[in-house]
Order: C-alpha cells, then sequence, then structure tokens
C-alpha cells in the first residue's frame, strides 16, 4: 500500500526527516509515536503532499506508484486522507455540502460523473448513523464553533465518505476527552478494511489502547529508531521516550 525509501524531508532549510523507511500493507494499523519536534507531523504532511515541505531525498510510492511530484489535491484523489490536528473553519460551507464537493471532485478526477443526490443521500444517512452524528450536525457550517471533539469527529465523517485507501490520523486525539475519544476511534475501528490502511500519529498510548495497532514505530530526530507491535506502545507509556535514547546513543 504505502512504501517509503530512504525519505529525507526540510522547511525552509533545516532538515527535519532524515531517512524514513516505512512499509504499510492493506489491511494494517500502523502507529508513529515520539516526543515533541521528531518530526511526526512533518511525515504526515510530507506523505499527503503539503506544498511547505521539500523532498530532499528518498521515495514515496502508493500501491506501487511513486507519487512525489503529485500535488496534495492529486494525492487526495488517488486516496490519500490526511486527518488534521487542528481543522479549518470555512463559514457558510454546511458539512453536507463540503463533503458533496470533495466527493465529486474525486470523481470527477477518476473520469466519473457526480455521485447521483440520492445515493450521495444514502451514502450520507449510512455513515452518519454508524458515527453517531447528529443530522443537525451536518447542515452546520464546517468546524464553525465545533468543539475538539466535533471537530475530530467531522474528519472521522469525511473520512468514511471518501473511503480512502490510506487514511493518516495526525494527532486525532489531542485535546479529546474519554467520550469523544471513543467515538472517534469506534468510528475508525469500523472503517478499517483489508482494502486500505491507516497510519495514526500519537503521543500517547491512550488512543491504542481504543485502536491496536499493528506494528507502532519510534520516531526521534527525524528517524525511525525502534518499532514492534502494539507492546511497544505500552513500553513506552510505562517507561517514557528515555530509554530509548539511552539505547540508540549506546
Amino acid at each position: 500500500m504505502l512504501n517509503i525509501n530512504n525519505l529525507h524531508a526540510s522547511v525552509d532549510d533545516k532538515a527535519i526527516l532524515k531517512g524514513i523507511n516505512l512499509n504499510v500493507k492493506p489491511g494494517e494499523v500502523h502507529a508513529i509515536m515520539g516526543p515533541n519536534g521528531s518530526g511526526k507531523s512533518t511525515l504526515a504532511s510530507v506523505i499527503a503532499g503539503k506544498e511547505d515541505y521539500e523532498v530532499d531525498e528518498g521515495e514515496i510510492l502508493l500501491e506501487g506508484e511513486n507519487i512525489d511530484e503529485l500535488g496534495a489535491d492529486e494525492r487526495a484523489h488517488k486516496g490519500v486522507f490526511l486527518s488534521f490536528q487542528y481543522p479549518v473553519e470555512i463559514p457558510g460551507v454546511s458539512v453536507t455540502n463540503f463533503i458533496k464537493t470533495a466527493i465529486n471532485e474525486t470523481r470527477k478526477a477518476k473520469g466519473l460523473e457526480d455521485m447521483p443526490a440520492n445515493e450521495m443521500l444514502k451514502m450520507i444517512r449510512e455513515k452518519a448513523e454508524l458515527l453517531e452524528i447528529d443530522r443537525k450536525f451536518l447542515s452546520r457550517s464546517l468546524n464553525e464553533g465545533f468543539s475538539g471533539g466535533e471537530k475530530k469527529r467531522n474528519e472521522i465523517f469525511q473520512m468514511a465518505m471518501l473511503e480512502p485507501k490510506l487514511a493518516i490520523l495526525d494527532e486525532t486525539d489531542s485535546g479529546l476527552d474519554i467520550d469523544a475519544l471513543r467515538i472517534v476511534a469506534n468510528g475508525v475501528n469500523k472503517l478499517k478494511s483489508e482494502d486500505n490502511a491507516v497510519v495514526v500519529i500519537t503521543h500517547y498510548q491512550r488512543l491504542l489502547d481504543y485502536i491496536v495497532p499493528d506494528h507502532v514505530h519510534v520516531l526521534m530526530n527525524g528517524k525511525i529508531v525502534k518499532s514492534g507491535g502494539a507492546e511497544l506502545a505500552h513500553e513506552l507509556e510505562a517507561k517514557g521516550y528515555d530509554w530509548i535514547k539511552e539505547e540508540v546513543s549506546a
């Protein structure tokens, strides 16, 4: 699904990623953990194609296709979805209208006609029910006046509607209380399949109690310094990151 080979990336001539190698297969959940400033969000942004970052070396393959030269919108049309840490407010554009536009733009990029209105409405109802979303919520302006939990739930709703091949969740647990965390995580779990893959970026093990990863990777100073199974997240919760720093420097 996703193959990253020797990825180096920088912003404003400052090196952030310093040789990332990562292979994510269909049906897998990978968690990227690490202290502040380690490059986690940069990695998410570079995969998604954000223009602020310069790829200096290496390659990113999605289903065997090199996507290095593709813009963020082209990558989205290919099936890459990024859930933002701080979603943007768009007054005057309802959640429903935003998602209709996003779906039809993706269809247009694939040479398809707009999704018929009745089919769109049926899909919206099904996904809203799946994620325990009230229909009144769908008529509100996108993220305007939303609580932290509502913003994150809306991101997962977009993910449900767009049905991406690769979903990258950048600190989706940030600012969520336990109830909101459970609802968001349940939504992600219901959307997992053998045909898609999920990369979860988080500081904390608590999210991984709900979204259990197949693989956990620790990112430090722009490099993946340790990988393991779900038990690695528990070890990090118990010991912090200092023991890995000592292990790496030994």
